[in-house]
């Protein structure tokens, strides 16, 4: 403490050009951050370019702290200290710029992965683990600048962490199973966002990220079913969305025996027809089809109306207004739909 007091009693006048100098340089950069930023602004807005959007919110924290970086430093190589002092504090400012800069380019390449990653061809789909691979290649990569400017050799630490990788694989085995089972299934493209899928064990629903641990699907009922990636790569999945989203839909239904067949068939495509361009989710085209199926049953005569709809939840509203208009149609025409009827015969034994 008497140092220092010494100092700023007798030596105050050495702080004065290394003080300038970082408040020149701090003034200095806080003008071209205005100047820099209102420049890129309006080059967003001209330009609609998402990419120059995420850039300006990427750079308008950080900015300013490298001003200050750069300030000190400036202000350290005008002052008086010693040069070992200067490199120290030159390598700890380069340091703390390449830590800044890291986080940035991380967060940056996620945001550019989400808002480009799924237009572009032969790339992986945009998951949660998809942008997470990216970040942690943007670390790796930083970690090793950064080691190769502290003077660190790289190679011993490889060899540590490929001998101690073993031992770390034996022991996060389930961790390892679903990372490389998500990877695996994010490659695939036979399970993909946004898909309806349905396992063998009955889970269903739309797929809605895909992490390192697990897949998340949600359900109709608008519920999260968490899948852990080892069992979803081992599952039997049906794949509502592939190879395309449009589904075929049967409607079945029951007539009186004194019907006619060829009567409910015209009326059942004549309904149908109707209802494509009236009903959500009813296509026009593949045209609907009628089959005498399943036929002749215990009550009366059974008929199938085959048509498609858009994707497969569709197939709840269609199914329910074919139903409402098939049943006032044959209301209409006369049909009748049969009751269940049974004919018992009765003997009377002899006295």
């Amino acid at each position: 403490m008497e140092t220092i007091r010494q100092f700023l009693l007798h030596d105050w006048m050495r702080l004065v050009v290394p003080l300038g100098v970082f408040a020149v340089t701090v003034l200095a950069g806080w003008g071209c951050k205005r100047l820099l930023f209102r420049g890129l602004r309006g080059w967003v807005a001209r330009t609609k370019s998402q990419a120059g959007a995420l850039l300006v919110e990427a750079l308008r924290g950080p900015f300013m702290i490298w001003v200050l970086i750069l300030a000190i430093h400036l202000a350290v190589e005008s002052s008086d200290l010693p040069a070992r002092a200067t490199r120290w504090s030159g390598g700890i400012l380069l340091v703390l710029w390449i830590l800044s800069f890291t986080v940035i380019a991380t967060r940056l390449a996620g945001d550019l992965i989400r808002y480009y990653g799924s237009g572009v061809q032969g790339l992986l789909p945009v998951t949660t683990l998809t942008q997470n691979l990216a970040q942690l290649g943007v670390i790796i990569l930083a970690l090793m600048v950064l080691l190769n400017q502290l003077g660190i050799p790289i190679t011993p630490i490889l060899t540590a962490l490929g001998v101690g990788g073993l031992a770390v694989a034996l022991a996060l085995q389930d961790t390892l199973s679903n990372l490389f089972a998500g990877f695996y299934v994010a490659v695939a493209g036979q399970v993909r966002l946004g898909d309806y899928i349905r396992l063998a064990t009955g889970e269903e629903g739309y797929i809605s990220d895909i992490t390192w641990r697990s897949t998340t699907i949600r359900s109709l009922g608008n519920n999260l079913v968490i899948i852990p990636n080892s069992k979803l790569g081992q599952a039997i999945v049906t794949n509502y969305n592939l190879p395309e989203k449009r589904l075929s839909v049967a409607v079945q239904v029951s007539v009186c025996y004194e019907a006619d067949p060829e009567q409910v068939e015209r009326v059942l495509l004549e309904v149908a027809r109707e209802a494509a361009g009236a009903v959500p989710g009813l296509l026009a085209e593949p045209a609907p089809a009628v089959s005498f199926d399943p036929g002749f049953g215990e009550s009366g005569l059974g008929f199938t109306l085959n048509c498609h709809v858009s994707e497969f939840v569709d197939q709840f509203g269609v199914r329910h207004a074919l139903r409402k208009r098939i049943l006032k149609r044959f209301r209409e025409e006369g049909i009748d739909m049969p009751y269940p009827t049974r004919t018992v015969y009765v003997k009377e034994r002899p006295a």
